[in-house]
């Protein structure tokens, strides 16, 4: 194989090689650097391209019309090469589209001095054949343009490097890589084309852009060289919130964003890196101890800074940084700014000890009103009833003053009763023990005592419960839930009216009703009811009465019953009455005896549907 085939194959695979670096940089063409890279591959394989039809040309005309071709991608490689540099490094955004038109200014003349040669000679003076019969067929004199081209594309080269260098200096490891690749790859045609400058026997420059074409391919796919520019990392790298130190292997700091020069301002005013972390923050002896360690273990501590005379708080996140293989290249120190977060903690702590001051407060304050408060009104109470069964002719002619006193006093008692019950079971201090009781006899006690009041009224009190009905519940706690239905109703049913209390059975679920005939309830206060409030204060009912006593009664009803598992509901009709549904676990039961007031009864087994 004589040396035009072997060029030639050679020349077509560096073509190749160029076409397909193109091709991958077509794939990410919504990069700048991605379409400055197709131009670049393109300029470069029409040089190679050229390069071969100059090796099978046969004759001047062969030869020029070949020269014609390589200078489409000639002048432009260069100039290709640095505006990729500009836009990696990110300089002068502003500026780009002007330096570019100055960039590319030489390239274009030299373009149209070389397309119109024959007029001025000013790149070629003349072609001389080739007597020894080697490639090329004829070798040329340059002129003094090709002179001033060869010098600008050296200057660009080195240009490109000079701002390589502080960027190199500064980047993070997969940055100094790419580096390094667009480096490579701009020397490897120049090292060919100095050695045809000495040489002046074949210009293997062409071959230079081959290796160019791997070593791009090879950053793209290994280096993620067209994915992320450094300019996207450092602006990645400037707006993370938290501050970032990397430290190299002998603790130099290398490179920091803006977030850590707000926790350390030394990093600032430092004149350049890498720099010892140990001189630029020596006032932080335990930070210094632990990036000093020699464990090669991840760490996590805090650290306190007084920044502004106010003391700032921070998580600081020490990790180490590895090769490819387990070897440690450096260290990354990340700084969270826990400040709000430990002032609301502070603040949260007052407020929790001012609110168990003011719990302990609420607690001697129930006390007091269970021995100060409760024991006189019940003694009240019971003055009132002892006077009530014996009246004197004095108190008959009182009577209605006498029986408003002792509705107010009574009223009061169960108010108070019912408060002291209902902060009991929100403090877990009432027992709750269910054992099995004869519905009926539990509700019929429940009428025998609220009769009196009823009887005042002269409203009227049913119940239609089959005696073989049990509930489980505790005894207490149903005796509660009673007296405060049967109150209510009472308290809102007209002079002559009608109360009835009825249970049904399903399964093992128990539904009691109590149902009146009196003034209902507003929608207002049922809309309090629906809404689970912990108390209210109601508005006042459709009878026209005053409103605004404390409702202590069904809240603390609906609570027990939710401890029993049940619930409660309520149907109402303002003019018409009111029924309170609520249910609780039971059964009917035959031969076998209930617990009622210390009594047994004897109940049969049937089912009552």
């Amino acid at each position: 194989m004589d040396t035009r085939q072997w060029m030639s194959i050679l020349l077509c695979f560096a073509t190749a090689v160029m076409l397909f670096v193109a091709f991958l940089s077509y794939r990410k063409r919504h990069l700048q650097m991605a379409r400055t890279m197709i131009y670049m591959m393109t300029t470069a394989s029409f040089y190679a391209l050229g390069y071969t039809f100059e090796i099978f040309s046969d004759s001047l005309s062969g030869v020029k019309f070949s020269l014609q071709v390589e200078y489409i991608g000639i002048p432009f490689v260069s100039a290709f090469w640095l505006l990729l540099v500009i836009q990696f490094t990110g300089l002068t955004p502003r500026y780009r589209k002007q330096l570019a038109i100055l960039l590319f200014l030489v390239p274009t003349v030299t373009f149209l001095l070389h397309l119109t040669n024959d007029w001025h000679h000013l790149i070629y003076k003349e072609y001389v054949l080739n007597t020894i019969k080697t490639v090329p067929l004829y070798n040329t004199v340059k002129g003094p343009w090709y002179s001033v081209h060869a010098i600008y594309n050296y200057t660009i080269l080195l240009l490109g490097i000079l701002l390589f260098i502080p960027m190199y200096l500064r980047a993070l490891p997969i940055v100094r890589t790419q580096i390094v690749v667009l480096i490579l790859g701009a020397a490897a045609p120049m090292l060919f084309n100095i050695a045809y400058m000495f040489s002046k026997v074949i210009d293997f420059t062409p071959l230079g852009f081959a290796v160019s074409g791997v070593v791009y391919a090879w950053g793209i796919f290994r280096f993620r060289l067209l994915r992320l520019t450094p300019l996207a990392y450092a602006k990645m790298f400037d707006t993370i919130r938290d501050g970032v130190v990397l430290l190299d292997y002998e603790d130099q700091i290398v490179n920091h964003n803006r977030a850590a020069e707000e926790v350390f301002p030394e990093l600032g005013s430092a004149k350049s890196f890498p720099a010892f972390i140990k001189d630029l923050l020596p006032d932080c002896p335990e930070l210094l101890e632990r990036i000093a360690a020699t464990e090669f273990r991840d760490d996590r501590f805090s650290l306190q800074r007084l920044q502004s005379d106010r003391q700032r708080y921070y998580i600081c996140s020490l990790s180490y940084i590895y090769d490819t293989g387990m070897a440690p290249i450096g260290k990354m120190l990340m700084l969270s700014d826990i400040t709000e977060l430990k002032e609301n903690e502070e603040r949260l702590r007052e407020k929790s000890e001012r609110l168990s001051r003011l719990n302990a407060f609420k607690d001697k304050l129930f006390t007091v009103m269970a021995h100060d408060i409760r024991d006189p009104i019940a003694l009240l109470v019971s003055l009132t009833e002892l006077l009530g069964d014996e009246p004197s002719d004095t108190d008959i002619a009182n009577a209605e003053v006498f029986q408003e006193i002792r509705r107010q006093v009574r009223g009061t008692y169960y108010l108070v009763d019912n408060l002291l019950d209902w902060y009991r079971s929100q403090n877990g201090e009432v027992a709750f023990r269910p054992l099995t009781w004869n519905l009926q006899q539990v509700v019929r006690q429940a009428i025998s005592l609220a009769g009196a009041r009823a009887g005042m009224k002269n409203i009227s009190i049913s119940e239609h419960i089959d005696e073989r009905l049990t509930v489980n519940a505790d005894k207490e706690m149903l005796d509660l839930i009673f007296r405060n239905l049967l109150s209510n109703a009472i308290k809102y049913t007209d002079i002559g009216g009608e109360i009835a209390i009825n249970a049904s059975i399903d399964r093992d679920q128990v539904t009691v009703t109590v149902r009146d005939n009196g003034s209902g309830i507003d929608e207002e206060t049922a809309q309090l009811l629906h809404h689970d409030e912990l108390f209210f204060k109601e508005p006042g009912f459709a009878s026209g009465e005053d409103g605004g006593e404390m409702r202590f009664g069904l809240v603390l009803t609906r609570e027990f019953l939710r401890m029993h598992g049940g619930s409660l509901r309520f149907d109402s009709l303002p003019g018409v009455g009111t029924t309170f549904f609520f249910t609780l676990s039971g059964s009917s039961s035959r031969g076998g005896t209930m617990e009622s007031e210390g009594t047994a009864v004897i109940a049969d087994e049937s089912h009552i549907d």
